[in-house]
C-alpha cells in the first residue's frame, strides 16, 4: 500500500471481534492486517474478512464427520471454498485461496477436490492443498470421488482417472463431442468400478473403468441430460433432463419406472429424503422447487422462491428431515420438513447480497453493524461480530400488501435500488431512523431498523402531485442528530425537510428551489443549526435548519459530484468533477484544504472518527488517505477493481469497502492501531502497489520450503533471552522472599519463635531424615546397618566444608564463578545466612575464601546480571563481617575493587529514575 519506506496504513484483516469462529474467514491478501491479538493464523498465512459472501453457481457439497456426528456443507466462493456445520449454519473453515475462480467442486470421506482453469486440487482439513493433478488441456467441470481415485472431466470431452495420493494418471478416456458430449457423471452404489456417464445428447453409458470397457449404453429420453442422482434403492437412479422431465431409471434392467415433468424448464439439481418418507425434490432455473411422492407418483409440494436464482444444489440431509439449497444469489439455506403437506419452511439462512452493493455505511457509534444497500434493491445489514446478528431490512415496495400478493418473481411494486442513505440511532426505538432514495425514482423511504422492514413513510413533496411524469428523483438524503428531521434533495435543486415521526413535509429551502440544478450533496450539522448543500451549480450554500434562510454561498472551481460533513470537527469534503477534492471549513465558510491526484471519478469519501484523515476511493483503482493538519497524501494502493462505496468505523479501527461487481463487503484494519506506521508524505510520483481484495490471493507456491512445512497449531512461545542487551542491567527472576529478606533474618527467627519448646509425641512416626535446602534429600548412609553405625561423634564431620565453600576455593583460581553463583541461587534464605557465616575464620572459613566471595559479587556486577541478588548478598556479607574486612588489607582492597562498578551502575540506574520521574511529573502537571 505504501512504498517499502513506509508500513501501510490499511491492511486486511480478521475482525478482533470475531474470536475463534470467524478467525477462519476468507484467506487473502498479501499483506498482514492485524496485531497479534488476533491468530497466529492471521499473522503467518495473512488471512482476511469479506463479510456477506456464502455462495455462488455452483452446487454445494454435504459431508458427514464420524468423530465429530456432524453433517458439513461445503460451498465455493470465487477462489476459496467455505466450511459451515449444518447445525447451525456456522463457518468453521475456510480453504487457501486458488489463483483462479473454482469451477466445481466435489468431496469424499477426507479429502474436499476443487477444480480451477485445468488444475484440479485436492484440500485437507478443508483449508489447505495436499494434492494437485495436472494434465488437462481445457477447463475442467465435472468431479467425481471414486474410493481411491477422483474423476475429472473438461470441456474438451476428455475424462481423467486420477490416483489420489500419488497424483498419477491411471486411466484417460476421450469422447468425441458430436457424439457423446458429457454433461453428467455418478457412481452408482454398490456397482463396483464402475462410474455412469450422462451426455448432451440424452444417451448414458456405464463404464468399467478397472477393465476400461464400455459395459451398456442407454438410448435415453431424447433430451440432454443434466443431472444424475444416486436413488435410495440400489439399481435405481434419477435422471434430469434439460426438458424439464425427471426419470426414474432401473439401470439393471434398463426400464423406467416412473417420470415427472417439470413445467419451470431444465432440471437442476435432485435429492431423496432417506428418513422414511419417498419423496424426491427436484430444483429449477426459477429458484422453485417441486416435491414428489414416489409411492403416489404426483407432485405433493411446491416451495415457490425458495432462491431468487437458479437452485445451483440441492440436498436431503441423510435420515433427517432437512434439506439444504444453495444458489447463485448467495444464499444458504436450510428447509425443514415438520409439517403437514409435505412442503418445507425455512430453518435457518445465510445470505448475502445477491448484486453488487450501491452504498455502506457504518450504523450506530459502536462500529459493529455496516448497512449496505444493493443492486439487488435489498437493504441489509451486516455484523463485524458475528453473522447471526446479521439482518435484513427486505426490499423497497410501494405497497406490501399488493407485493405480498404478486410474489418477488412478479413484483411490479418493487422500489428500484437505494442509490444513498443516511442513518441515525437517536430515536431508532421510537420510530424509523433510515431515510433512503431509489434510482430515478422520485420519493424517498424510510426504514426501521429495529424491526428489520421498510418504515410506513414514503417522503414526496406535494408540489409534484399533479404532473408525476416529470424526471424527478431524488439525489441526495441526510438526517439530523437528533433523528427527529429528514432532509431530501431532488434533481430539480428543491431541498425538502420532513418530520421523521410523523412523515410530515416541513418545509424547503428557498422560495422556489435551492439551487438551479441537481442537488448533489446535503447535510446538517450536528446541533442542527446549519444545513450545507452542493449543486450543480457549482454552489456550495449554508442555510439556517430553522428558519431556512439562506447565509452564505461559496462558489466551486469546479461541478461537485458529492458532498461529505464531519459533523464533529465541521469539516465538509467537496468531491470535484475535476477529481479533486475540497475541504471547507464550515465555521469560517473558507476552502482550507485541495487535494488533487486521482485520475477518475471519485466514487466516496469517509472521514477518520477523530476528522483527521479523509480516505476517497475513485474509479482509478486506487483508495487514498489524506492528512488533514499537513494537507498530505499519507497512504495509496491499488485494486484490482473499483471501490464503489466506503465507510470508516466510528472506533476507527476498520475501514469497510464494497467494489464493482463484487457482492462482498470488505474489512481493512488501522494499522496504527497496532503498530507504528510512519506518515510521512508520498511523493508526487509515487506508483501505487496493487493490493489484492481480501479473500482473494495468488496460489501459494507448493515448490518453495515454507508450503512443504506441515501447519501446526500450537502456539508459538516467545522464549526471551537471559540478558537483552550488555548495557543493560538485568534483575533474576527469583521470588522476592529468596533474598529481600537477608538482612531481616534475626527479626524473623525471632517473630517466628515458638512461645513453647516443642513435645516430643508419644509415639513418633518415623521419618526418613533429610538434608536441609530448597531440594529435598534423603539422608540415608549407605552400606552400613543400623547395629553397624557407631554411636560415637565423629568431630571431623562438624568441621566439614560445604559445597559452596568448595567451590569458592575452586573458583579463586580459574576465576569462573557461575557455578558458585547457581549453587547460591538455589539456597533459601537461612541456609545463605549460614553459608555466608562460616566464609570467616571463626567459623571455619579463611580470609581466601572471604576475597573469592567479593570476587564473586564483583564478577556479577560485571556481568550487570542479577543485580538485586548481588545487592542483597553484599549487604548480609558486610553485616556479618564488617569488622573482620575493616581490619584486613587483603579484604579491603578487594571491597575498592567492588566498590567502583557498584557506585558506577546505580548512579546511572538513578539518573534514569530521575529522568523518568521528573518527565512524569511534568505530563502530570503542565498545562498542555
Amino acid at each position: 500500500m505504501c512504498n517499502n519506506n513506509f508500513f501501510p496504513l490499511y491492511n486486511c484483516t480478521i475482525s478482533v471481534f470475531l474470536k475463534e469462529e470467524l478467525k477462519l474467514r476468507v484467506r487473502g491478501s498479501g499483506r498482514s492486517y492485524l496485531s497479534d491479538t488476533t491468530t497466529k493464523c492471521a499473522a503467518k498465512n495473512r488471512n482476511c474478512l469479506a463479510l456477506g459472501l456464502y455462495s455462488n453457481h455452483l452446487p454445494h457439497v454435504v459431508r458427514y464427520h464420524k468423530r465429530h456426528r456432524e453433517f458439513y456443507v461445503v460451498t465455493a466462493v470465487g477462489k476459496c471454498f467455505h466450511t459451515y456445520n449444518v447445525k447451525k449454519l456456522g463457518i468453521v473453515a475456510v480453504s487457501n485461496a486458488l489463483s483462479g475462480d473454482i469451477t466445481c467442486l466435489a468431496a469424499d470421506r477426507m479429502l474436499v477436490f476443487v477444480a480451477h482453469g485445468t488444475i484440479v486440487k485436492a484440500f485437507a482439513r478443508s483449508k489447505e492443498v495436499v494434492h494437485t493433478y495436472k494434465g488437462h488441456n481445457a477447463e475442467v467441470h465435472l468431479l467425481q470421488p471414486f474410493g481411491d481415485h477422483v474423476i475429472s472431466v473438461d470441456r474438451d470431452n476428455v475424462v481423467v482417472i486420477w490416483d489420489v495420493q500419488s497424483e498419477e494418471e491411471y486411466l484417460q478416456l476421450n469422447f468425441d463431442k458430436m457424439v457423446f458430449a458429457v454433461s453428467a457423471i455418478m457412481h452408482p452404489s454398490t456397482y463396483l468400478n464402475k462410474i455412469l456417464l450422462g451426455s448432451e445428447q440424452g444417451g448414458l453409458q456405464l463404464w468399467n473403468v478397472k477393465s476400461n470397457k464400455l459395459l451398456y449404453t442407454f438410448s435415453g429420453w431424447g433430451s440432454g441430460v443434466t443431472v444424475l442422482q444416486q436413488a435410495p434403492a440400489v439399481d435405481v437412479i434419477a435422471v434430469g433432463l434439460a426438458s424439464g422431465q425427471i426419470v426414474i431409471h432401473n439401470i439393471k434392467c434398463d426400464e423406467s419406472l416412473m417420470k415427472f415433468q417439470q413445467d419451470w424448464g431444465p432440471i437442476t439439481a435432485i435429492s431423496f429424503r432417506t428418513d422414511g418418507h419417498p419423496v424426491m425434490a427436484a430444483g429449477s432455473p426459477v429458484g422453485h422447487i417441486g416435491l414428489w411422492d414416489l409411492d403416489d407418483k404426483k407432485l405433493i409440494s411446491q416451495m415457490r422462491n425458495a432462491h431468487t436464482t437458479a437452485i445451483a444444489g440441492m440436498t436431503f440431509v441423510h435420515g433427517e428431515p432437512l434439506l439444504i439449497t444453495n444458489g447463485a444469489d448467495n444464499a444458504i439455506r436450510v428447509w425443514i420438513f415438520d409439517a403437514p403437506g409435505g412442503g418445507g419452511r425455512l430453518l435457518r439462512s445465510r445470505m448475502g447480497h445477491s448484486a453488487p452493493p450501491t452504498k455502506i455505511q457504518h450504523h450506530g457509534q459502536n462500529g459493529q453493524q455496516v448497512l449496505s444497500a444493493g443492486q439487488d434493491g435489498t437493504l441489509q445489514s451486516f455484523s463485524t461480530v458475528h453473522e447471526r446478528f446479521n439482518k435484513s431490512l427486505g426490499r423497497g415496495s410501494i405497497n406490501k400488501k399488493k407485493s405480498k400478493k404478486k410474489g418477488l418473481q412478479y413484483d411490479t411494486m418493487k422500489l428500484p435500488p437505494i442509490t444513498a442513505f443516511a442513518s441515525e440511532t437517536a430515536r431508532q426505538s421510537d420510530w424509523d431512523g433510515i431515510i433512503a432514495c431509489h434510482r430515478g425514482y422520485l420519493i424517498a423511504t424510510t426504514w426501521n431498523y429495529q424491526k428489520t422492514s421498510m418504515g410506513a413513510y414514503k417522503l414526496e413533496p406535494e408540489r409534484f402531485h399533479k404532473d408525476r411524469g416529470l424526471n424527478v428523483h431524488a439525489t441526495a438524503v441526510d438526517i439530523t442528530s437528533c433523528g427527529n428531521f429528514g432532509v431530501v434533495a431532488l434533481s430539480t435543486g428543491h431541498i425538502d425537510v420532513y418530520n421523521m415521526q410523523s412523515g410530515m413535509h416541513r418545509g424547503q429551502y428557498g422560495k422556489e428551489k435551492a439551487h438551479e440544478g441537481p442537488v448533489r450533496g446535503v447535510a446538517v450539522d450536528g446541533l442542527n443549526q446549519l444545513t450545507i448543500s452542493v449543486g450543480a451549480d457549482r454552489l456550495i450554500k449554508f442555510w439556517k435548519f430553522k428558519s431556512k434562510e439562506l447565509v452564505h454561498t461559496a462558489t466551486l472551481s469546479s461541478s461537485p459530484a458529492s458532498m461529505l460533513l464531519h459533523r464533529d470537527s465541521g469539516m465538509l469534503a467537496v468531491s470535484l468533477d475535476d477529481f479533486s477534492i475540497n475541504i471547507m471549513d464550515i465555521e469560517t465558510r473558507k476552502i482550507v484544504r485541495k487535494f488533487s491526484g486521482h485520475r477518475g471519478q471519485i466514487n466516496d469519501m469517509a472521514f477518520s472518527p477523530d476528522g483527521r484523515w479523509l480516505v476517497t476511493a475513485s474509479m482509478d483503482c486506487t483508495i487514498r488517505t489524506w492528512d488533514l493538519p499537513s494537507g498530505c497524501l499519507v497512504d495509496c494502493f491499488l485494486l484490482d477493481s473499483a471501490a464503489v462505496s466506503i465507510t470508516m468505523s466510528p472506533t476507527g479501527d476498520f475501514l469497510v469497502s464494497s467494489h464493482v461487481d463484487d457482492v462482498g463487503i470488505y474489512l481493512w484494519s488501522n494499522n496504527t492501531l497496532f503498530n507504528l506506521v510512519s506518515l510521512r508524505p508520498l511523493p508526487s510520483d509515487y506508483e501505487p502497489p496493487v493490493v489484492t481484495l481480501p479473500g482473494t490471493c495468488p496460489a501459494q507456491d507448493l515448490d518453495s520450503p515454507e508450503a512443504d512445512e506441515e501447519p501446526s497449531d500450537e502456539m508459538i512461545v516467545y522464549e526471551s533471552p537471559e540478558q537483552l542487551g550488555e548495557q543493560l542491567v538485568t534483575l533474576s527472576l527469583l521470588p522476592d522472599s529468596r533474598w529481600k529478606n537477608l538482612l531481616n533474618l534475626d527479626v524473623i527467627k525471632k517473630r517466628n519463635k515458638p512461645k513453647e519448646p516443642p513435645k516430643v509425641p508419644k509415639s513418633a512416626p518415623f521419618f526418613i531424615p533429610t538434608l536441609p535446602g530448597l531440594v529435598p534429600r534423603f539422608a540415608v548412609s549407605e552400606g552400613q546397618n543400623a547395629e553397624e553405625q557407631s554411636k560415637i561423634v565423629n568431630l571431623g564431620v562438624l568441621a566439614q566444608k560445604s559445597d559452596f565453600y568448595m567451590q569458592l576455593e575452586d573458583a579463586l583460581v580459574s576465576n569462573n564463578y557461575s557455578s558458585t553463583v547457581r549453587l547460591l541461587k538455589e539456597m533459601g534464605p537461612s541456609r545463605i545466612e549460614t553459608e555466608l557465616r562460616s566464609l570467616a575464620p571463626e567459623g571455619g572459613g579463611s580470609l581466601d575464601v572471604m576475597q573469592s566471595f567479593l570476587r564473586m559479587i564483583g564478577s556479577i556486577l560485571d556481568s550487570k546480571r542479577d543485580f538485586d541478588l548481588a545487592q542483597a548478598y553484599l549487604a548480609l556479607f558486610l553485616k556479618l563481617h564488617l569488622k573482620l574486612i575493616s581490619e584486613e588489607s587483603t579484604l579491603m582492597e578487594e571491597a575498592a575493587k567492588v566498590l567502583g562498578p557498584l557506585e558506577e551502575t546505580w548512579t546511572h540506574m538513578q539518573m534514569l529514575f530521575s529522568q523518568s520521574l521528573c518527565l512524569l511529573g511534568y505530563m502530570k502537571s503542565a498545562l498542555l
